[in-house]
């Protein structure tokens, strides 16, 4: 609890057994977290397993995979039906630092801002821990664009570190959004279309073997999908376009 606030973390899991129980032990150690929530979107490993050991972890397994937008649906539908007032997702690979938990939830609680974002940008992080220069490259380049698009000043749109109000999830049309990764993207536009400040803290990060990632490949089609989504922003708000993400 923090501020009387209900606080639950969601991770979304897929083959994430070498470093999950890792990250939960970081993240209870932030001593604010009252549940943990891990969706396991079907892993080949031990995931689920381990997961089922842990104390204040809800476990919920997809029978089959469902995507990483998929995965994050049912993140916040339970997050939501526990009673949570303030979610974070952290991403169970240990590449982000729960020790942000604290800060982020208290921008939520405190009534200050209804989304945080920890940003792998803002202090140079990005490279200092390990970033692929070309994932630097097209990161830096994708938010020039969709902060145009969007009207925005974001340092960057691609982290998975994010904390959400009960109230704004509950605004928002996620299931209209993709089940591939291009659904974080989505997910921000739909905030901004709504007015909704986004607030950002600098978060260290850390690029190693285990950490997830996609590949090339799915790394140029998600870039592809936000370009698109913002597109459909820009014309949505100039009302040539009507789309159900943006309603």
């Amino acid at each position: 609890m923090l501020n009387d606030k209900k606080i639950v973390v969601v991770m979304p899991a897929y083959n994430a057994a070498e470093t999950l129980r890792k990250t939960y032990d970081a993240v209870m150690e932030q001593g604010i977290v009252d549940e943990v929530i891990l969706v396991d979107d079907a892993s080949c490993d031990k995931t689920a397993a381990i997961a089922g050991t842990l104390e204040h972890v809800t476990l919920h397994v997809h029978p089959e995979n469902r995507g990483y937008g998929g995965n994050q649906k049912s993140c916040y539908r339970l997050a939501l039906a526990a009673g949570a007032d303030v979610v974070i997702m952290v991403h169970p690979d240990y590449q982000y630092t729960p020790a942000l938990i604290p800060a982020m939830a208290s921008m939520i609680s405190g009534g200050l801002y209804s989304c945080v974002l920890g940003s792998r940008i803002l202090g140079g992080g990005a490279l200092k821990g390990g970033m692929p220069w070309w994932k630097y490259v097209a990161n830096r380049g994708l938010t020039l664009v969709e902060n145009i698009l969007l009207g925005a000043k974001l340092s960057e749109y691609h982290t998975g570190y994010r904390a959400f109000s009960r109230e704004l999830l509950e605004q928002l049309p996620l299931e209209e959004n993709s089940d591939d990764f291009v659904f974080d993207n989505q997910m921000l536009a739909q905030i901004l279309w709504r007015n909704i400040t986004i607030a950002e803290v600098s978060c260290p990060t850390k690029y190693f073997p285990e950490a997830s990632s996609i590949n090339f490949h799915r790394s140029v089609r998600y870039g592809i999908g936000c370009l698109w989504t913002g597109l459909c922003f820009r014309l949505a708000r100039a009302g040539l376009l009507r789309s159900r993400l943006f309603q």
